[in-house]
């Protein structure tokens, strides 16, 4: 005997299959859905619809964005010849808020990880190339901001090495310790790079 409708048991499976998001959880969305007025659900769904139709990659930089070149890459107020390497479309947002770079953007869509079989032709180092001998814009120098675990790691050494053969500064964010954190709770590997991240003061 069905005890419940077949129709929200594939609203919850759906649910259930976005990253963070488990059958507990699907089924309160799933039924908090239910209860909604159809216009809502409706709205719901038309920008889910728009977001796989509407949004689309930067042909230059790679980043997510409605218009092809993005804000940034077709602000005339940006500083060229800056370029900083991030893993993902997030991370732009993440470094934009700051307001503290004003250089131009490079998404490689992710990391090189050979655990999953995803290597450098699997990510956008080719363009990262194309864009720093291109005519295009004179690069002098490619700020790295991936991630400070082993794949981002590997995947700026392996940047780092191409880029030897370029004419091009090559730098990185620096990683350490957060404002405000007391050094009793900083992980050993946090602590030795901000040691070796270090600056005059």
């Amino acid at each position: 005997m069905q005890i419940t409708s077949e129709a929200l048991e594939r609203v919850i499976e759906e649910l259930a299959r976005l990253p963070g998001t488990g059958r507990k959880s699907a089924r309160r969305m799933a039924i908090y859905l239910l209860k909604q007025p159809e216009e809502e659900v409706l709205k719901l769904s038309d920008a889910l619809v728009k977001l796989k139709k509407a949004v689309i990659r930067c042909s230059v930089c790679g980043t997510i964005t409605d218009s092809d070149p993005c804000p940034v890459c077709s602000n005339p107020k940006r500083i060229n010849g800056t370029i900083c390497v991030v893993e993902e479309f997030q991370d732009v947002s993440t470094i934009e808020r700051t307001n503290e770079f004003r250089g131009r953007y490079h998404v490689l869509g992710g990391t090189i990880s050979p655990l999953e079989n995803i290597g450098p032709d699997d990510i956008r180092i080719r363009e990262l190339l194309e864009r720093v001998s291109g005519a295009e814009e004179e690069v002098n120098e490619v700020i790295l901001a991936l991630n400070p675990d082993a794949e981002g790691e590997a995947t700026s050494y392996y940047i780092n090495k191409l880029l030897l053969n370029y004419d091009v500064n090559v730098t990185r964010i620096a990683y350490g310790i957060p404002m405000g954190t007391e050094l009793e709770f900083i992980d050993e590997a946090t602590l030795s790079r901000a040691f070796a991240s270090r600056t005059l003061f």
